[in-house]
């Protein structure tokens, strides 16, 4: 099991991209959450298998690839501590 987190740079907000991630990853056996950042970044991050992340997140690009500029990605072991995969309000 493993954890990404992948920072996405881009017009990623205001764009409907959590609500799309969000979406996708309930056709995956992934856990996580996605959220905005004040910086204009979208932060993700799945918890799962490695390559249910890569489908997950190869249709993230899919459908969304079109307002990601770059994205950053950090990979370590899964904490396990997600029971599913949600959307996280900040306080921006």
């Amino acid at each position: 099991m493993e954890q990404r987190e992948i920072f996405f740079s881009g017009m990623v907000q205001g764009v409907g991209f959590r609500y799309t991630t969000q979406r996708i990853a309930a056709r995956y056996q992934v856990t996580g959450y996605v959220e905005n950042l004040p910086d204009g970044r979208v932060h993700l991050v799945a918890e799962g298998d490695p390559q249910e992340i890569d489908r997950f997140v190869s249709e993230i690009y899919q459908h969304l690839g079109g307002f990601i500029r770059s994205a950053d990605v950090n990979r370590g072991p899964a904490t396990q501590k997600f029971q599913r995969f949600s959307i996280r309000y900040g306080t921006m």
